[in-house]
């Protein structure tokens, strides 16, 4: 579980050097009540300018990173 967060962060930073948003797989059917953006089973292309990777670990170690380009 440790590496998980580096894994998110070079996603994260692949996403704003590709400039895409990666998909969120598995996404079937979205919910009447719950109108977020989700990008559903293909990434999208987007100008992205910040992303941020929030990682949770066990015991409450929580980290969250922000890159942006410059």
């Amino acid at each position: 579980m440790g590496a998980a967060g580096a894994v998110e962060a070079i996603a994260c930073l692949k996403a704003l050097q590709d400039q895409i948003i990666p998909a969120t797989i598995n996404y079937q059917h979205p919910h009447p009540q719950c109108d977020l953006d989700y990008v559903p089973n293909e990434a999208r292309p987007c100008p992205l300018r910040v992303v941020m990777s929030n990682s949770m670990g066990l015991g409450g170690h929580n980290a969250c990173l922000i890159f942006r380009r410059l």
